[in-house]
Order: structure tokens, then C-alpha cells, then sequence
């Protein structure tokens, strides 16, 4: 029978803004879980905006200026107003030309992710502006625990203010819970192709570049209530 390696990420190395061993690119971990890495440079957008874009709860159209190729429908299931956690995005979208599938994304408070002690390091330190982090489950009736938690994969989205915007942390395990659930790393390599990983690094990439080109502006609009509005002439 095959060895399953229990191996924990270090999550909390995401809120260390200096540069990583894998900032763009993909790995697959000991125990078959497939790591991928994201980092994108939005420009003129901040840390604020980025974590109001998921308190916006996007609908169908929003979701397609998100990403015009890949994605096709967007819907937002419990949580309260106000706040993305607690809510869950299922959606149906299609990873760089990959057929469409539906998606439950479910997002999460970051505490469940990072450790208390970092996380109030780095909040202190200002070493991010804003947390985005979820938990991923393949088909709309995506499996949960006890707990209500989905059970698949972990998404964790860290973002940093810079004088010319932001830089955004993105990474997915996929797989993430498969080797508590029993499952060995061949059987979670074939449940999660290595094909997956370059698909859903493109995707990320230019959906969050995409997003970058108009977020400003329709976050100074849906904030005029609230925020000053500056002027360009």
C-alpha cells in the first residue's frame, strides 16, 4: 500500500513579503497535492479595493468583465452583507480554454489559515492590505465536513500596497484535504492532473490583470457615498 505523506504548507510564509522560492509558477507536494503560485502586479488598485471586490458579490456580468474568455456565471449562496466570509461564490468557469465546470468557493476567516502570531506581525508590520482566503470544492454540491467546511482546496490571496499599486500573492493547493480523507498521492495525481496547474496559473493571472483595468474606477463610483471623490480635471 502506498505511504501517504502528511505535509503541511507553510501558509504563514505568504504574509513575508520577501521574495519566495516559488512566487509564479507550480509545484506538486510529497503527498500529491498540487501547489500553484500566482503573483500579480495590479496597478492604481489597493489592498481595499481588492477585498471590497468580494464584499461586492460580482453577478454574471460583473464576473464576465473579471474575465471575459473563461468565465460564465456567477451566483452568491449564504453569508451576510457586508462581508465575503461566510458566503460561498458558486460559479462556472473555464480554466485558460479547459471545458467550463461548475465551482462552490467558499471563503473563510484568515485566522483559519494563518497562524494567530504571524498574522499579527504582519498586520502590525503592514506587510499586507488585504486577506482573501477560501476554501474550493469541485461541482456545485461539493462535499463539506461536519463543521459546514468545504473539503478540496485551499485558496489564499495576499495582497500588499506599493506606491504603484499592489502586488498580489495567489495560491491554490489542490487537493488540499484529499490526504486526510484517506486518499494516497497516486490517487490524488490523477484526481488532480499536473495539466491543471498551468491552466489555472494563466487563468489567475489574467483574471486579476483584468480586474485591475477597471476596479478603480468602479470602486471610487460604488464608494462615492462614503469616500471623496478626486477629480481628474
Amino acid at each position: 500500500m502506498e505511504r501517504v505523506v502528511v505535509q503541511q504548507p507553510d501558509f504563514d510564509r505568504l504574509l513575508d513579503p520577501s521574495p519566495m522560492a516559488l512566487e509564479m509558477g507550480h509545484e506538486r507536494l510529497e503527498n500529491g497535492v498540487l501547489h500553484v503560485a500566482c503573483r500579480t502586479d495590479m496597478h492604481e488598485c489597493s489592498g481595499a479595493m481588492f477585498e471590497w471586490w468580494f464584499r461586492f458579490r460580482p453577478d454574471t456580468q460583473h464576473y464576465i468583465w473579471w474575465h471575459p474568455l473563461d468565465h460564465v456565471s456567477s451566483e452568491w449562496l449564504e453569508g451576510e452583507d457586508g462581508t465575503h466570509v461566510g458566503s460561498i461564490h458558486k460559479v462556472e468557469e473555464s480554466f485558460s480554454g479547459t471545458p467550463a465546470r461548475q465551482i462552490l468557493i467558499q471563503f473563510r476567516d484568515p485566522s483559519e489559515f494563518f497562524s494567530p502570531g504571524a498574522l499579527d506581525a504582519a498586520r502590525r508590520a503592514g506587510h499586507f492590505s488585504a486577506l482573501v482566503c477560501g476554501r474550493g470544492g469541485e461541482s456545485w454540491s461539493a462535499p463539506r465536513d461536519a463543521a459546514g467546511r468545504m473539503v478540496g482546496t485551499r485558496m489564499l490571496h495576499v495582497a500588499r500596497d506599493a506606491p504603484w499599486g499592489c502586488v498580489l500573492r495567489s495560491h491554490f493547493f489542490l487537493g488540499h484535504d484529499l490526504p486526510s480523507l484517506g486518499k494516497t498521492p497516486t490517487e490524488i495525481r490523477a484526481l488532480i492532473p499536473e495539466a491543471a496547474a498551468p491552466a489555472l496559473l494563466a487563468h489567475c493571472y489574467n483574471e486579476f490583470t483584468f480586474l485591475s483595468r477597471f476596479l478603480p474606477s468602479l470602486f471610487v463610483a460604488e464608494n462615492r457615498a462614503v469616500r471623496p471623490v478626486a477629480l481628474p480635471w
